[in-house]
């Protein structure tokens, strides 16, 4: 097969894949679409929560009152497609893959959107009610606390972004430690430059006061510590080469040289 029948080959299956991934996004979102105000509801209970005696949430924008739990139906959609989505994205890039790089990845991918949903999880259930009743109970006498929906949903949004990248650090770590980017010995080193570095982060992508600062932060280096002891239990001394490839391996490297050889003798005969 030449390189242009390669390449449309890998076109026709991308296309595929990503027709497959949309096409189950679709599914998941018309039940999600249906109950979208009860979503909504649900996202929001931990400020409805907090607010005064009569506080309510109001939209200042004509359109605001639809596309706004529309967005939240969407979402919940990709949440709950997310196994199909990463499915299709692995089944694209492994048959490009050696087989202990495919023996790692697959449990990487599953594991880091596992801690990402957990990161949302914390988020919504610990962070942002802490967060929202320091808010509210600093307000000044005789301001209603009344929060456009659509501001609530970005800043809800900005947090779980923020606390699910947070709940990631273990599989950086992890990984930086098998490429031999890092050790353990020197991660163990700069971990007083780890616990300044995560509240300058905390306050950062948090909102402006100590209990949201201190939320992220704590977490992002007790998950850091994490890291470095899973590290230390998962990464074995480099293997030799009998070990890192097996045969289907050594045949894709077998096919590489030769695929290499024959682009250097045209050069040579030319020369």
């Amino acid at each position: 097969m030449s390189v242009d029948e390669t390449f449309i080959s890998h076109l026709v299956e991308l296309r595929a894949r990503l027709l497959r991934i949309i096409s189950g996004l679709a599914v998941g979102f018309l039940p999600c679409a249906y109950y979208a105000r009860e979503l909504y509801s649900l996202l929001a209970q931990p400020l409805l929560e907090k607010l005064p005696q009569g506080g309510q949430m109001i939209a200042t924008e004509v359109v605001t009152p639809f596309f706004v739990p529309m967005k939240v139906a969407m979402m919940t959609a990709f949440v709950i497609t997310l196994p199909h989505t990463l499915y299709q994205v692995w089944a694209f890039v492994a048959p490009g893959l050696y087989a202990h790089e495919k023996r790692l990845v697959l449990p990487l991918v599953v594991v880091s959107s596992f801690l990402f949903i957990c990161g949302m999880a914390f988020a919504y259930f610990a962070a942002l009610p802490l967060v929202f009743e320091f808010i509210t109970h600093f307000a000044p006498q005789g301001v209603a606390v009344m929060t456009d929906i659509g501001k609530y949903l970005d800043f809800v949004l900005t947090m779980f972004i923020a606390f699910g990248i947070t709940f990631e650090v273990p599989i950086f770590v992890v990984i930086l430690v098998r490429m031999g980017i890092v050790s353990i010995e020197k991660l163990k080193e700069v971990r007083r430059y780890v616990l300044v570095g995560a509240f300058v982060v905390g306050a950062i992508f948090t909102p402006p006061d100590v209990v949201s600062q201190f939320m992220l932060a704590v977490p992002l280096y007790l998950l850091y510590e994490l890291g470095i002891l899973v590290a230390g239990f998962i990464i074995n001394p480099a293997p030799g080469p009998a070990l890192m490839y097996s045969s289907n391996d050594q045949e894709k490297e077998r096919e590489l040289d030769g695929v290499e050889a024959q682009a250097k003798n045209p050069e040579e005969k030319s020369g």
